[in-house]
Formats: structure tokens, C-alpha cells, sequence
């Protein structure tokens, strides 16, 4: 009988079946695909829902002891090499397919909701199926080869997705944003992959990092190479998990449809890169070097998020930047060499974040009836405040979120983060203290959020704030394009109220596998590293760490309830005030999407330009000499060709009179 292990290659065919049926649909047949909405969905939901079927049931093998699984077939052979592909199935592949096909099928189904009113809603659901395949084909990915090829699939259905409303300006450049800043990664990624395989004749996990040990034991490799070939290949991650300085995409990846937010933030995209340093740790592990300097830009990468979320006044871009920060948060674990801590924040995060940010797409779905279907309007925390009356599923499920993210015990995020903190401890205490500075700066702009949000009046029927919002946008002359009756706020429809239900549960509970005493996530993933740490646990070494980020996330909840939730400090107004320096730091994202524009937008602009008059001058200025010399020489001789024998033997007899004089003179 077969095992849910040798089936685990259904995982990512079934969403890719389904998604090349209504695909090939809608290219062949688009208007009547299009109007089986609920047809195509209840499909493409349903071939998501059985992958996730046989995801749990991996897990349950892996949980109850069965062994790795791995399927090899030969894809390409030339003489002694072979090329194999196939997948893999173990502890870490089985909790990913989980988390990977739990989250997509929420989404899938809260899209149901979110997107009823779309034009693109057969469409759109076509995506997210291909999306989800390409992800789960790229956890099951047995060597570094295969992850690239689905690497890149899972960028391609980004730019798709994120670039979803096409016909919008910001949509459009934010795909081709995300898409330009990912191949700057993957670019250093395939350098990677490609010098390992030069150095090591192997793509497998295991097998590049034993072999890379061997060359540069033996001498065959210098160990400087290998540091480089390893960073190259961090490469990818830093711009698939938004790493310092490639993190510039994701904040504008907002532009796409909130649900596609929810699952590129929690689930897929991001994880990829997080998952692919978690495979690549025993080759990590043999250099510190490497392991150190991915530490260092996590660390900073934690700080920025963090630091710019404050100033956020749109709120899937107040999320966004808050994905940065815990992506730092995730790296920091990988490079301090906590690998299986930084997967399980990615496991909790994924489930408070996602429904984080399916929250604030019913948010903003039930604003756009106050205040439009404008974007700058229906997103911006100005015009919110007190939809918690109004919206109370919503507003109860956000509020798990913002104290899960915060690290408040017992909920997930304080088991996962204070585990990397922990461990970042015991490699430095620079890196920890910048770990426990962010922790307070996330509970304070996670509050922040909420309570512009869901307390307080309601603003959204404030022309005059409306209109400053749009003239500021560029907007100012569409007032009469953007002017409705204000409708009623209300809850949203079940199908966007139950995914958020149950992310809620997990959110809550899910922190409970991780205990430090008795880890269970960690004695899945690896055995001797749980049994090593509850001989190392110590009450005594816990319990200050423990208290001291739980401190400082205290001390953000309570700035934040006093400055926005009690309304007693213009907190904004008196940092913009007595710092206007920060201030503007902060509010223009620390200018780095403002050298960006300068060096390489504009720069590149300017060598193109260049290169163009060099193509007018130079290239077209020999191409037209040529062309001018024979038509200048064709003028000339048309003169001597007159078709007269004699005048032919007369040109013959000067010629041979003037070759002998030459050579009499000579």
C-alpha cells in the first residue's frame, strides 16, 4: 500500500493540473470561462484542498518516525554525468507543505469573498493555484537545480499576481519593481549554484556542503572562494525574503490584491528564501564568516522594518514593513546557526501574519463603502477608527494577531521569538540587543495599527481629510471621479470572516509546540538538537531573558495605547516636531528607494541614453560613411564603364606605361 510519502508528488501536481486546465480555458475560451466563476473556483479550490490533505498525512508519517522519503529519476545524461530530479520528502518538507498549502487554501477561500466583485476572478484564482504549485514544487525539490527552476516560477506568478490590476500605474511599476529587484538575487543565485557545482560535481544539499568541505580541506578550493560562493547564493534568499538592500520590493508589493498580500507575506514567497538557507545549513555551518555577515544584515534588516512601520499611515504597508522586520528576525536565527528557531517563527508568523493581513483586506473591502474604491483612501488609517463596533470578528482577530506578533505570552510569537533571542544571546550580545530593541518597536507599531484602526470615532466620512489625501497622492483634480454617497461599514461575509477564525486558533496555541523544555517542533526536525537543548534549559537562564522582552514589548503596547489609543500624546506631531530630521529618515523609507530612483533607475537611463547617441554617431556614422564611399565611387567609375573596346585597351596601355616608369624609376 502506498504511503502518503510516495503520493507526495501529487502535492504539487494537482494545483498545477487544475491551474493548466482553466488556464488553457481562458486562453482558448475567455468569455465563456469567465462566467464559470463559481466552477472554476469550487476546482482549483478543491485541488488545494486535497494537497493539503496529503500534506497533513506526510506530516503525520514524519511525526510518528517514518524515515526520509526521496524519489530520483535521471533527467539528462552525457557520459559520466547525470542530472537527477524527483522529490523529497522529510521532517522540514512536511511541516512546509502544512504551512504552504493550509495558508493557501484560507486565502483561496477568503478570496471567494474578497474578489466576488472582480472582472479577473476566474482569472485570479488561476494564479493562486499556480502560485501555491510552484511553492510546494520547490519544498519538495531534492537538489539545488530543481529549487531554481521553481525559484523562478514562484517569481513569475509574483510579478503576475502583484501586477494583477494591470490597468492601474502603481500595480504595474510595483511588479516590474519586484521582478527587476528579484533578478538582481536570483542572478547571484544561479553564480552560486553554478560555482558549487563546478567545485563540488554535486547539486544535492548534503552533497555540495561535504564536497565543499573536502575541496577546501584538500587545498583544491581557497577558502575565500567558497566564502564568495556562498554568499552568492544568499543572494536569492536576500531578495526572495526581503533582505537588506533588496528588500525594496515587497513594501510596494501591496499594490497587488490583499488576499495575494496574505500569502506572499505569510506562506510562499518570502518563506522561500528563509526555507532555502535552512536547507543550505550544513553547508552554512562550515563557515562562520558567511553565517556571521547573514546575521548582520538580518539584524539590520530587523531595525529598518521596524523603524519605517512607525511612520506608516497605509496599513498593508504598515504590515508589509512589519514583514521586513520579522524576515530579519528569521535570518538572525539562520545566521546565529538557530536554524530550527527561525523555522519556527516562520511557522508562527505565517499564521498570525496571514491573518494580519486578511484582516486588514476586510478592513479595507468594508471601507471602500465609506470611502471608494480609491486605494489612497480605503487603505489609509486616517480615515479609520472605531470599527471594532462595527466590525467585531475582524477587529477580535486583529488584536490576537498584534499581541502574537508583539511576543505577549502565551501566544505563538513569544515562543518563536524569544527562542531566536535566546540563541542570538549566545552569539552576540550586540545582535541581541538589537533583537530586543525591534521587539519593542514592533509592539508599539503593531498598537499603533490597531488602534487607528478599531478604536476611537469612525473618520472616514472626513471630506476635507479625503481631499488632502488624494491632492497628496496626485489625485487633487479626480475629486468629482472619487465623490459617492457614503455607505455603511459592515462585518464582512463569512468566506473572509472564517479564514480569520481559524488562523486565530493557531495564532494562539500554536507557540505551545516550541516550549523550550520540552520542544516538540524541534524534536521533529532534529532530534539531537531538542535533547541537547532541554539538558542546556535553565529557569534561571530563561526566565530574565524572557522577562526582558516581554518588558519591552510592554513598554511599546503601553506608548502606543497612550499616544493613539487614549489620544493623550500627539506622538506623530511631537517626533515630526522636536526630530524632524528622523522624522523624514523614517517617513521616506531611510532614502533608499530614493537613491535607487537616482543610481540605478536614472543612472541606467543615462547609459542608455548614452549608448544611444554612441549607436547614432559611431555605429550609424560607419554604416553611413560606408554607404556613402561606393555611392561616391559608383559616381566616379560609372565614368570610366562606357562599354567602348578601344577606350577599355586605352585604360590597359596607360596602365602598363605607368607601371613601367614606376619601375624605371626604381
Amino acid at each position: 500500500m502506498a504511503t502518503a510519502a510516495d503520493l507526495a508528488w501529487l502535492i504539487p501536481v494537482l494545483p498545477l493540473v487544475g491551474a493548466a486546465v482553466v488556464g488553457l480555458g481562458l486562453i482558448s475560451f475567455s468569455r465563456t470561462v469567465s462566467r464559470l466563476r463559481r466552477p472554476a473556483a469550487l476546482l482549483l479550490t478543491s485541488t488545494v484542498g486535497a494537497s493539503t490533505v496529503l500534506s497533513l498525512a506526510t506530516l503525520r508519517e514524519q511525526i510518528v518516525g517514518a524515515s526520509p522519503h526521496e524519489q530520483l529519476f535521471d533527467w539528462a545524461n552525457a557520459g559520466t554525468f547525470h542530472l537527477q530530479m524527483g522529490y523529497c520528502v522529510d521532517p522540514l518538507t512536511a511541516v512546509m507543505l502544512v504551512v504552504v498549502c493550509s495558508i493557501a487554501l484560507l486565502v483561496m477561500i477568503y478570496s471567494h469573498g474578497y474578489m466576488a466583485h472582480d472582472q479577473g476572478y476566474v482569472r485570479f484564482f488561476t494564479y493562486l493555484a499556480l502560485f501555491s504549485s510552484s511553492m510546494l514544487g520547490l519544498v519538495v525539490s531534492p537538489n539545488l537545480l530543481e529549487i531554481y527552476v521553481f525559484w523562478e516560477l514562484v517569481g513569475m506568478c509574483s510579478y503576475l499576481l502583484v501586477g494583477f490590476w494591470y490597468d492601474r500605474n502603481g500595480a504595474a511599476h510595483a511588479a516590474q519593481k519586484a521582478f527587476v529587484v528579484n533578478r538582481v538575487g536570483d542572478f547571484g543565485l544561479l553564480l552560486g549554484i553554478l560555482g558549487l557545482f563546478w567545485a563540488t560535481g554535486q547539486l544535492g544539499f548534503q552533497g555540495v556542503a561535504t564536497g565543499m568541505e573536502a575541496a577546501v580541506a584538500n587545498g583544491v578550493l581557497p577558502h575565500s572562494v567558497a566564502v564568495l560562493l556562498c554568499l552568492l547564493v544568499f543572494m536569492g534568499p536576500m531578495a526572495k525574503s526581503a533582505q537588506f538592500p533588496l528588500h525594496v520590493w515587497l513594501p510596494d508589493a501591496m499594490e497587488g490584491p490583499t488576499p495575494i498580500s496574505a500569502l506572499i507575506h505569510a506562506a510562499t514567497m518570502v518563506a522561500a528564501g528563509v526555507f532555502l538557507v535552512a536547507r543550505l545549513e550544513p553547508l552554512y555551518s562550515l563557515f562562520p564568516q558567511v553565517q556571521f555577515t547573514i546575521a548582520c544584515i538580518a539584524a539590520l534588516t530587523c531595525v529598518l522594518g521596524a523603524s519605517i512601520a512607525l511612520t506608516q499611515m497605509d496599513l498593508k504597508k504598515g504590515l508589509a514593513y512589519s514583514t521586513v522586520s520579522q524576515l530579519g528576525y528569521m535570518m538572525l536565527a539562520m545566521g546565529c546557526g538557530a536554524t530550527t528557531a527561525g523555522l519556527f517563527h516562520l511557522v508562527t508568523h505565517a499564521c498570525f501574519k496571514a491573518m494580519l493581513f486578511l484582516g486588514s483586506g476586510s478592513v479595507i473591502h468594508a471601507m471602500e463603502a465609506a470611502v471608494g474604491h480609491e486605494p489612497v483612501l480605503a487603505q489609509d488609517m486616517r480615515l479609520m477608527g472605531g470599527l471594532r463596533r462595527k466590525m467585531p470578528i475582524t477587529a477580535s482577530t486583529f488584536f490576537i494577531g498584534c499581541l502574537a506578533i508583539s511576543g505577549i505570552p502565551p501566544l505563538a510569537g513569544f515562543w518563536s521569538k524569544d527562542e531566536i533571542l535566546g540563541q542570538t544571546l549566545a552569539t552576540s550580545q550586540v545582535l541581541w540587543g538589537v533583537g530586543w530593541l525591534t521587539a519593542g518597536l514592533t509592539a508599539f507599531y503593531m498598537f499603533r495599527l490597531y488602534f487607528l484602526t478599531f478604536e476611537g470615532d469612525f473618520r472616514g466620512h472626513d471630506g476635507a481629510m479625503q481631499a488632502r489625501l488624494l491632492a497628496a497622492a496626485g489625485h487633487g483634480d479626480q475629486d468629482q471621479e472619487h465623490h459617492h454617497e457614503p455607505g455603511p461599514v459592515r462585518e464582512s461575509t463569512w468566506s473572509m470572516t472564517l479564514p480569520l477564525v481559524v488562523l486565530a486558533v493557531p495564532s494562539l496555541g500554536i507557540g505551545l509546540l516550541g516550549v523550550p523544555w520540552h520542544s516538540r517542533f524541534t524534536a521533529l526536525l532534529d532530534p539531537h538538537e531538542a535533547l541537547v537543548l532541554m539538558e542546556e534549559f535553565s529557569w534561571s537562564h530563561f526566565l530574565p531573558l524572557a522577562g526582558a522582552s516581554v518588558a519591552i514589548a510592554l513598554v511599546g503596547i503601553a506608548l502606543a495605547t497612550v499616544a493613539y489609543g487614549l489620544g493623550r500624546v500627539e506622538l506623530g506631531r511631537a517626533v515630526a516636531r522636536r526630530l524632524p530630521g528622523l522624522n523624514a529618515f523614517l517617513a521616506n523609507k531611510w532614502y533608499l528607494d530614493a537613491i535607487n530612483e537616482r543610481l540605478f533607475v536614472q543612472g541606467s537611463r543615462r547609459l542608455a541614453r548614452q549608448v544611444l547617441e554612441v549607436d547614432a554617431k559611431v555605429v550609424d556614422g560607419a554604416v553611413n560613411l560606408t554607404g556613402l564611399l561606393a555611392l561616391g565611387s559608383g559616381e566616379g567609375l560609372k565614368y570610366l564603364e562606357t562599354g567602348r573596346a578601344q577606350f577599355y585597351a586605352l585604360i590597359v596601355f596607360g596602365g602598363v606605361v605607368g607601371m613601367v616608369v614606376l619601375f624605371g624609376l626604381q
